[in-house]
């Protein structure tokens, strides 16, 4: 299945526009910490999905229909850029996340996140690397595919992030097949850690297990769609969906199980437990690290950190689709301290949320008239 062509997306997209920094009059909206005021950068975007910060303060945008597009620091939206692989761009399906490698100022190298289309009705969460050019991404490769592929429209997942030492992490989702998540010689449901290239670490924790795939990271995960790894410690965290209530935090580390579906703080969607669960918790089974009993739907997750004049320093950012809001998580080291809603008054699913080197945030709606944000937190 070709970009353009998922059944919740617009049958036309409309022409995304810029709104001039210049020009845009910013939204003082209210805060805990005060006022903060927001300016739209940019709109008409065909569900915007994920969201890389240049180095000359512009942006890279992915929309969900199959479009990479570059939004300048003036707000100024390039038509699709070339190169972009064939996406299935059905239910939650798509062209997902986009992330500029380490080394991006000499390689130039960007990596993106899809749902790729296989034979017949198949699909599976791919992830391609490609140089950016002035026309778009040139010697694009392919170096992860979830396998197997499989019928179902949701749960891809997926995000992307470097750990500054060589590896690449990828989540995804369980497409739906709640007991992929706990087979080990399928990807469904897993974090995977690759080299920058594709290539499988020698030191992750499965390469040596018969039947076990050699990318996996950690196991027993529903639908993540939320990765960052904390500037402060160093340590990767992840967000996920749950069914009905149970969305969750967790800082996966190697091999271990984190549940899926055989534990789990929500319900199914019609009201009655989990089939497969066995309640809230199990030996051997990680516990999540936070939870909320009702689902806000967290997407895209990031630290604001190392900004000690600024009443946000130390918070984690993750957009809600379901509630419609970012969430802002106050931190003490690694302890969640506090809870507060944003931009609630906008009522947009937010997609993806991103900070700037300028201490400023940046979120994606995903509407069919999708808006690039930027948030300039209240004053210390």
């Amino acid at each position: 299945m070709l970009a353009g062509c998922g059944k919740h997306d617009a049958d036309t997209a409309a022409t995304p526009s810029a709104r001039s920094a210049e020009a845009a009059t910013p939204r003082p909206l209210p805060s805990q910490a005060g006022q903060i005021q927001v300016r739209e950068l940019a709109t008409g975007l065909d569900h915007p999905w994920g969201l890389a910060l240049m180095p000359d303060g512009g942006f890279l945008v992915t929309e969900r229909s199959g479009a990479l597009r570059r939004i300048g620091a003036d707000g100024s939206v390039s038509a699709p850029l070339a190169g972009v692989p064939a996406v299935y761009a059905r239910g939650q399906g798509g062209l997902l996340d986009i992330a500029l490698a380490p080394d991006f100022a000499q390689s130039r190298h960007v990596y993106l996140s899809y749902a790729e289309p296989g034979e017949g009705v198949l699909a599976g969460t791919a992830v391609a690397r490609g140089v950016l050019g002035d026309a778009g991404l040139e010697q694009v490769q392919v170096i992860y595919r979830q396998l197997p592929k499989v019928d179902a429209e949701n749960h891809f997942g997926s995000r992307l992030a470097f750990d500054g030492q060589g590896h690449v992490f990828i989540s995804q989702g369980e497409r739906t097949m709640r007991m992929m998540s706990q087979q080990l010689d399928k990807l469904q449901g897993k974090l995977v850690r690759l080299n920058l290239d594709g290539s499988v670490p020698a030191d992750n924790p499965f390469v040596s297990q018969d039947g076990a795939r050699p990318e996996i990271w950690s196991y027993g995960h529903r639908n993540s769609q939320g990765l960052a790894f904390d500037p402060r410690s160093g340590k990767l965290w992840e967000s996920e969906h749950g069914p009905r209530g149970g969305d969750e935090i967790n800082l996966p580390e190697p091999g271990k199980n984190y549940g899926w579906p055989l534990i789990t703080y929500g319900i199914d969607y019609s009201g009655q437990p989990i089939s497969e669960s066995v309640g809230q918790s199990r030996e051997g089974l990680e516990q999540p690290y936070h939870y909320w009993p009702k689902s806000p739907g967290v997407s895209g997750m990031a630290f604001y950190t190392g900004h000690a004049g600024s009443a946000w320093n130390d918070s984690l950012f993750l957009g809600s689709l379901a509630e419609r809001n970012l969430i802002r998580l106050t931190l003490d080291g690694e302890r969640i301290t506090g809870e507060e809603r944003l931009l609630g008054e906008l009522e947009q699913r937010i997609r993806d949320v991103r900070v700037g080197a300028d201490g400023k945030v940046y979120v994606l709606t995903d509407e069919e008239q999708g808006q690039l944000l930027q948030i300039e937190p209240p004053k210390a």
